[in-house]
């Protein structure tokens, strides 16, 4: 099959998903565009900050576009492509394209209410503390695997002396300095941005200008660490990331981070274009691996079910956008018009990133040593994100682009991916953390607020100390490892937010049924899954009692084993909700309001009059 193929038709169906099947779900459930919504409502500089449909757009795909839609799609197609593409494009448009949006909108309605305090209000306070332990421990394992794969991606590569192979190690020492600067430049781009209000062109400008210095500044100065180095330089990166005001570096991160990944993904397309017309496009792997094959994989834990759909993850559905969509989107949408692009949208073109990786992984295939191992012929290559940045490397070289170049950008690119979300999962994680113990269910509770020793364990930084020291902890084992137990715990998650919804559809009076399907599939599949890593695990440990086996996998034991005992538990109270709830019992929540809200809204009418008053007299 030709990889240009795959992509046009995944592309057409993609775009008729959110045409039709996005914007079917928004007019059933009801989009308000003269509401205001909770970000200007509630504004107060820290969380809720109003933003522009593309600058809220760019967050959320940002955040959410993590290592999944490359590394599971990848690691998935030990199956073969087909499959893990049907999942892709099934599991995105009428899985993860929903849950996303649904939890957004969800917490629009409710004053920009996180998923937790969500379950609170529909499920119970019990159901909310598990439910926000559930998050914490998963926040903890995304943690894990993508600090993992980004000190991985950019650790440098020894000779069979021991020393430093500066050749190959040169694009992931650039990127890994390109990140470092991409940081300081966004907190100057968010501090212009709001020193002369910049919009529109002039904003798009100096993000191109800034991500050009950052690149130009990487690639002269690569910066050459191991990985031990590089994951305590991450580990910094995220104390800061998870603290500061969000205005101030996530959001024009985020903004810098998106416009490099449409560039990423128009590349990609436009490489495989050039692949193709050199006659270098078509699909060595696979489409449907053999029977022998599915029982070798099988006899080693692989079954098709569940471990394609856990594998995959954020490229069909993902537990952690929903943390992302209430946790910090639903505090910046300006206009509930905008919930549909930011929440469906962002999901779709994310599920087009993981059918872009199905296609390079396809064509690259033939290069590889061994089916499944991941290693290239030429050692450019050993992990997904490496397999995938060479594969679109190389049609950029055909393009025109110097090789150097284009191994670095991709390099970068790929790990802005983990990047992004990692600081954005970091500090969900802390919010977690202190939700847990705040004695209110607003959303807008602070540490400040408490009394007592719950002052002391919601304080940011004690909350930032306990949920990364776990999740550092978490990924020395490598991210193959916790992959498993990552995809399954995700999954979970999304099958509990999924519950969350149609009680919250059932409670407001809106129809939920589209939802019935995915949360019976995905608690089946998460809990198979889970249940085979516990016994993976607890295997590991009985015939190894080494320090290394008890830190590794019988920490993951631990971890597993108290994520469904959680999962459990909450999935049960709100099945139980669901069937008991009646119908339009809970309305959807009375507006709040912040003092800095009242005066800008009030500002805001005072210069539309204004403005309607010198249109009418300029018409007199």
């Amino acid at each position: 099959m030709n990889g240009i193929t795959v992509i046009l038709i995944a592309a057409v169906v993609l775009i008729i998903g959110y045409l039709c099947y996005g914007r079917w779900l928004a007019n059933k459930w009801g989009i308000d565009k003269d509401a205001l919504t909770p970000a200007v409502r509630m504004e107060d500089d820290k969380n809720f900050t109003p933003g522009s449909r593309f600058a809220v757009f760019a967050h959320q795909f940002s955040s959410i576009c993590g290592a999944g839609p490359v590394t599971g799609t990848i690691v998935a197609m030990m199956f073969g492509w087909l499959p893990v593409l049907l999942w892709v494009l099934v599991g995105g448009i009428f899985f993860g394209a929903v849950h996303d949006f649904g939890a957004l909108y969800a917490s629009i309605k409710n004053n920009g209410k996180s998923l937790g305090q969500l379950v609170e209000k529909y499920i119970g306070k019990t159901g909310r503390h598990m439910f926000l332990a559930f998050s914490w421990l998963f926040c903890c394992i995304v943690i894990a695997a993508f600090v993992s794969m980004v000190a991985g991606t950019f650790a440098t590569t020894t000779g069979a002396d021991g020393a430093v192979d500066f050749s190959k190690s040169y694009a992931g020492g650039s990127a890994g300095t390109i990140s470092i600067l991409l940081t300081f430049a966004a907190i100057f781009f968010g501090w212009a941005c709001r020193k002369w209000s910049l919009q529109g062109v002039s904003k798009f400008v100096l993000a191109i200008a800034l991500i050009a210095v950052t690149f130009a500044g990487g690639m002269a100065l690569p910066i050459y660490l191991n990985t031990y180095g590089w994951i305590a330089v991450v580990t910094l990166y995220l104390v800061f990331a998870c603290s500061m005001p969000i205005q101030t570096l996530k959001t024009p991160r985020d903004f810098l981070t998106a416009i490099m990944m449409v560039a990423m993904i128009i590349c990609a397309v436009l490489g495989i274009i050039a692949l193709g017309v050199n006659g270098q496009a078509t699909m060595t792997a696979p489409m449907v691996v053999s029977s022998e094959t599915l029982e070798a994989l099988a006899a080693k834990g692989n079954y098709i079910f569940p471990a394609l759909f856990v594998s995959v993850a954020c490229g069909a559905l993902s537990g952690f956008h929903s943390l992302v969509s209430s946790g910090t989107s639903s505090k910046q949408i300006s206009n509930e018009a905008d919930a549909l692009p930011v929440g469906y949208g962002a999901m779709v073109l994310e599920s087009f990133v993981g059918v872009l990786a199905i296609v390079v992984a396809g064509i690259m295939f033939g290069d590889m040593n061994t089916s499944g191992t991941g290693a290239l012929n030429n050692g450019v290559a050993s992990t997904p994100f490496q397999i995938f940045a060479a594969g679109v490397a190389r049609g950029m070289e055909l393009m025109g682009f110097n090789a150097t170049f284009a191994t670095v950008f991709m390099t970068m690119n790929v790990s802005a991916l983990a990047l992004t979300s990692v600081d954005a999962v970091a500090r969900i994680g802390r919010t977690c953390w202190q939700e847990f113990f705040y004695e209110t269910n607003d959303a807008a509770a602070t540490s400040a607020q408490q009394s007592g020793a719950r002052k002391v364990v919601t304080n940011v930084w004690f909350a930032i100390a306990v949920t990364l020291a776990l999740g550092i902890a978490l990924c020395f084992g490598g991210y193959l490892n916790i992959w498993p137990l990552f995809g399954a715990s995700n999954q979970l998650l999304g099958g509990m937010t999924m519950i969350t919804l149609a009680v919250f559809c059932k409670c407001t009076g809106r129809k939920g049924w589209m939802l019935y399907v995915p949360v019976a599939f995905l608690l089946v599949c998460t809990f198979t899954s889970l249940g085979m890593s516990i016994y993976s695990c607890w295997t590991a440990v009985a015939a190894d009692q080494s320090f290394a086996v008890i830190a590794t996998k019988g920490l993951q034991l631990v971890v597993a084993i108290l994520i469904v005992i959680l999962g459990l538990i909450v999935a049960s109270r709100c099945l139980g909700e669901l069937f008991h709830k009646e119908p339009g019992s809970l309305p959807d929540e009375e507006p709040q309001w912040s003092e800095l809200g009242r005066k800008h809204v009030a500002e805001a009418k005072k210069n539309a009059a204004a403005a309607e008053a010198s249109s009418e007299k300029q018409t007199a």
